[in-house]
């Protein structure tokens, strides 16, 4: 199979690089950079083998847009900036399935996506028909999508905590979520917040309470599930690690529960899949999921109130792993392939 990465010079792109190159089912590769076509992948990633590139990627570089069209791609993932994915995607569709990894389709209602991005949709048709990529929730729909849309990093590791508690309705109406994210969570672009004098020793907040475009997509999911609207504060933070997202969000109980229940709420709705791991006896870390596309969970129960920790690495389970498992669902394929369940040491 083929399978081109529009974006490709951007951290997910080239994440998504390293996994299809040792993916079993994809054979060629097309790497489609708009301003950097005919330069060599390894100026971009030095840490990739190019005996290897070579055997899906024959040409070792960028290609253009026109290439990737050419070679009749059965897959598209768009790796894109905010409102390109848009534009570009309409080249594909009806002919490739497409992967979107920007922000440009996650949110399917007109009026919330200018609420939340401040800008009309620049392709509405294709926004009504976009299926949110949320894998372990949405497999049916998945697998008869023609466009996904791949949730965002944050809305993936504080939702999949979250949602088997929504399901069963036993979380109140005020939920605050606090969620920490590394570096490259703000993508491969310098840019005066991410340089090292200023994040090294250096924490903050930004954008919190509901300021966050996050903040949307997070809350019409959780209303989707439950259909009642709930109070969710969503404050996300940088913290000077290179990669990971550790969330940790505070509910109210409707009901008094053990944590036998809670147990079997998780096994109920997580006990056969991949990627979920719910941890008894610890807390998540993000080192222990970094390269991997897990996601870790674990709860604390206080009082009246549990507490929900996750762990997930963002440019993986948060981007570029989950993209690569929808594919795997779309297309059949064995979910895990081309994947890792493993951390590294």
């Amino acid at each position: 199979m083929k399978a081109a990465i529009l974006g490709a010079t951007g951290y997910t792109g080239l994440v998504l690089l390293r996994y299809l190159m040792n993916h079993p089912k994809i054979d060629e590769i097309f790497p489609v950079s708009s301003s950097s076509v005919g330069e060599s992948i390894s100026n971009y990633d030095s840490g990739i083998f190019e005996k290897e590139l070579l055997k899906k990627v024959p040409s070792g570089k960028m290609v253009s847009i026109d290439d990737a069209k050419a070679g009749n791609p059965q897959v598209v993932f768009a790796a894109l900036p905010h409102l390109k994915s848009a534009e570009l995607c309409s080249d594909f569709y009806g002919k490739s399935v497409i992967i979107d990894l920007s922000a440009d389709f996650r949110i399917e209602d007109e009026e919330l996506f200018i609420k939340a991005y401040g800008v009309k949709h620049p392709n509405p048709t294709l926004q009504k028909v976009a299926v949110y990529g949320l894998s372990e929730w949405y497999k049916d729909r998945i697998k008869n999508a023609n466009l996904i849309a791949n949730p965002g990093c944050y809305p993936t590791a504080s939702l999949l905590p979250i949602l088997p508690l929504i399901k069963e309705d036993i979380i109140g109406d005020d939920i605050i979520i606090n969620a920490l994210s590394g570096i490259s969570g703000a993508g491969r672009n310098p840019s005066p917040n991410s340089l090292f004098v200023k994040r090294s020793e250096n924490a903050n907040a930004y954008n919190p309470g509901t300021k966050h475009r996050h903040h949307l997509e997070i809350k019409k999911e959780i209303n989707f599930e439950n259909n009642k609207l709930k109070n969710i504060i969503f404050n996300p933070h940088l913290i000077p690690i290179r990669r990971g997202m550790v969330v940790t969000t505070v509910c109210k109980l409707t009901k008094s529960i053990s944590n036998a229940d809670i147990s079997r709420i998780y096994n109920k709705y997580y006990g056969n899949s991949s990627f979920i791991n719910i941890l008894k006896n610890s807390l998540p870390e993000t080192a222990a999921v970094i390269s991997s596309n897990r996601c870790d969970i674990s709860w604390q129960l206080e009082g009246d109130s549990i507490i929900l920790f996750s762990t997930i690495d963002n440019l993986v389970k948060g981007a570029s792993g989950q993209a690569i498992q929808n594919m795997n669902i779309r297309f059949g394929f064995e979910e895990t392939a081309g994947l890792s369940v493993n951390g590294e040491l």
